[in-house]
């Protein structure tokens, strides 16, 4: 398996008036193609940060961060925003969908920006939505469906355009405990299918979900282990 992410001495520190605050302080990890990998920590850990750096939302101050081969962090903001289009698949805490959209076409607006040929974006919405148990849900807006249902569409969402990782940003954070145990299967059930997830929670329970936990506190990794716990 290759290293679809490669971060080496990866720091961040923002200055302020008040001062600098170190929010990453030389972080070094590996994620190979297919792990799902959860990371945890307290807040003002760092995850957060880090997440943004992972997705390409934000640049280091300092080190190597290379995601499927291409290095990250001397790119200018179209270049990111191109990376982010093409090589990450986003899943957010607050869902991030047209309200009054239907299902079918809040899945199928990342094919618009990313040169999905028209005739194809329907079919390739309508499979992932298939995937997620949503097949019947196309028409509804995204409004008229629950917490849990909407975040199966931002999953379809972040799958259509074939990421190389699915990051995912506090997936239960926003919806009822039974809700969050479906959705996380359907994560377990795309990493059982070779997708590469990478997840930020707070939760332990949801990160027994995952095959490995990182954890962070002050900017700092402090423990990275495989989950022999892993809930299936």
């Amino acid at each position: 398996m290759k290293n679809i992410i490669d971060l080496k001495n990866i720091s961040k520190i923002y200055t302020t008036e008040a001062g600098k605050t170190i929010a990453l302080d030389n972080v070094s990890f590996n994620v190979k193609t297919g792990e799902f990998v959860a990371i945890m920590g307290p807040s003002g850990s760092g995850k957060s940060t880090l997440m943004h750096i992972l997705g390409a939302i934000d640049i280091p101050t300092s080190g190597t961060y290379l995601l499927d081969g291409e290095n990250v962090e001397n790119l200018d903001d179209d270049q990111l925003a191109d990376i982010r289009n093409r090589k990450i698949g986003f899943v957010f805490q607050a869902f991030n969908l047209l309200p009054r959209t239907t299902v079918l076409q809040n899945v199928i607006l990342p094919m618009k920006y990313g040169n999905v040929p028209e005739e194809n974006r329907e079919p390739i919405a309508k499979k992932f939505l298939t995937l997620v148990g949503l097949q019947d849900r196309l028409s509804h807006t995204s409004n008229q469906i629950s917490g849990g249902q909407q975040q199966r569409v931002a999953i379809a969402r972040a799958l259509v355009m074939n990421p190389a990782i699915i990051l995912a940003d506090e997936p239960t954070g926003n919806i009822a405990s039974s809700q969050a145990e479906e959705v996380m299967a359907i994560f377990q059930k795309l990493n059982d299918d070779g997708h590469t997830i990478i997840m930020i929670t707070h939760e332990p329970d949801i990160a027994q979900h995952s095959k490995r936990i990182i954890i962070l506190k002050d900017g700092q990794i402090v423990s990275d282990q495989l989950n022999y716990q892993y809930r299936i």
